[in-house]
């Protein structure tokens, strides 16, 4: 089998998603340099693009998620919305067996603020146990959200290699200074 990846965008602001000066979200931030550097690599690299993902709904995720052929070649990277988004569906799919999985600032949505049922589900504890790896990225200045997010997920799931950075916010463009997400791209070919 050949290795593959599936990097899984979050959820853009709604004015910047209908703006044509923005990107689209699987273009935004370290998404294309990931992906081209996973190619060089030999690994098959897909950036999926959501429809309406600054609304998430659940079953259109999964309908652009499960045109991908799933392996335990295949690594899959989520970031914020996307990387509760990848936990949801592995939580919800316990005959899936991935490669390595990481949750980049993952997001939850613990006060259901901004979405209804997208993250109304429970968090498999076996999780990691069918993947190669499950790692949590998150960095020491995001939002309280995505601490309490990353709390919820290190309380519910034995075996996470959680690591943090210091001063990458939301691991945004803005946030990490450059379009380069080196320790990302380390931890997958490692």
């Amino acid at each position: 089998m050949a290795a593959s990846c599936i990097l899984l965008h979050g959820q853009p602001d709604r004015d910047e998603y209908h703006d044509s000066r923005f990107p689209s979200a699987s273009n935004s931030h370290w998404f294309p340099w990931m992906q081209k550097n996973l190619l060089i690599h030999g690994i098959a690299a897909h950036t999926p693009e959501i429809p309406d993902s600054w609304n998430p709904h659940y079953p259109t995720w999964a309908t652009e998620f499960e045109r991908y052929e799933l392996t335990p070649e295949t690594s899959l990277v989520g970031h914020s919305c996307g990387g509760g988004f990848l936990l949801r569906w592995l939580s919800e799919h316990p005959d899936v067996e991935v490669g390595r999985v990481v949750l980049v600032a993952p997001w939850l949505d613990p006060r259901r603020e901004e979405t209804t049922d997208f993250f109304d589900f429970t968090i498999d504890p076996l999780v990691p146990t069918r993947t190669a790896r499950l790692t949590v990225f998150h960095s020491d200045d995001d939002a309280d959200d995505i601490q309490e997010s990353v709390g919820m997920i290190l309380a519910a799931v034995e075996g996470v290699a959680a690591r943090e950075f210091h001063g990458y916010g939301h691991f945004c463009r803005g946030d990490l200074g450059s379009d380069e997400f080196p320790e990302l791209l380390d931890l997958l070919l490692g």
